[in-house]
């Protein structure tokens, strides 16, 4: 089947959340949401994510599924507050205990803090397949820009995360903790071997100048016109490119915000006495 995508761009942080269903008035499934954060206040407003409950309204929509593919680190996850505002699951893949785990250590979090996936409603396998009304759908582990990263696909369409961009960006980075560029060039190369008509929907868009963003390819159009694996590229090419470009790339700007929410499936840390939450910044860690 065919889903239908309606998908929403944030300018801000680059990022594109998706809407997924059959059709109107039926089960559907929200891909990567974003909570808006102004780092220079700490405050955090809704106004993103309420565009996607005014569509879920408008289409009368049933939330099946708040899916994520990966704990980002350019946006915070709006999936807490959409759960309250819509219901249906949280899930990820199973592999976040990993950055749980290095995250929990990095930030030095509280000992309640589990490092076991409790925070999300479900953890989702390698090959798991699930039901979005009518709509089958199937996890895919393709670790590499981190190693809990999964794609999704829907049908004959497949959410791939931060694991490729458009053709004429590349690939994502793979130098945060966990990062494995042997790793993401099997991933990509998983990916590319669906059938060539398969649709690709991105998490991001950072179009060259004299492009506006877009965000739907095709596995045939990247397997042609990907700069960083088209094909004839070899995984020792793609690690060297990739380690020297790496080396290149400054943190993102949200990254230290956003991966303390998002190892928490977007909710806050536990208010402290004072009825505040509190992001930490470690000093001179990273």
């Amino acid at each position: 089947m065919t889903p239908i995508v309606t998908s929403f761009f944030d300018p801000d942080t680059w990022t594109v959340s998706h809407v997924v269903c059959e059709k109107a008035g039926t089960a559907c499934a929200i891909i990567d949401s974003v909570l808006d954060y102004d780092p220079k206040s700490g405050r955090t407003r809704t106004a993103s994510a309420n565009k996607l409950v005014a569509f879920v309204h408008a289409q009368n929509l049933q939330v099946a599924w708040i899916l994520e593919t990966h704990a980002h680190a350019d946006h915070l996850s709006a999936a807490h507050y959409l759960r309250g505002k819509l219901g249906g699951k949280i899930a990820i893949g199973a592999a976040i205990t990993q950055v749980q785990d290095v995250f929990k250590r990095v930030f030095n979090l509280e000992p309640g803090f589990r490092a076991d996936g409790r925070q999300f409603d479900h953890l989702l396998q390698d090959g798991e397949t699930f039901a979005v009304g009518a709509l089958q759908a199937q996890a895919l582990s393709v670790p590499g820009h981190t190693p809990a990263c999964m794609a999704y696909r829907i049908g004959d369409t497949v959410f791939v995360g931060d694991t490729l961009f458009m053709p004429d960006v590349g690939t994502a980075r793979c130098d945060f903790p966990g990062g494995h560029a042997p790793a993401l060039y099997r991933s990509v190369r998983r990916l590319l071997s669906l059938p060539p008509e398969t649709r690709l929907f991105m998490c991001h868009d950072y179009p060259p100048e004299g492009r506006s963003p877009i965000w739907e390819t095709t596995v045939a159009e990247q397997r042609a016109k990907n700069i960083h694996v088209h094909d004839g590229v070899s995984e020792v090419e793609f690690v060297k490119m990739r380690a020297a470009r790496d080396a290149t790339l400054d943190m993102p700007t949200l990254i230290l915000p956003s991966v303390q929410v998002n190892i928490r499936a977007g909710e806050m840390p536990p208010a402290e006495d004072n009825g505040v939450s509190y992001l930490k910044i470690p000093l001179n860690a990273l």
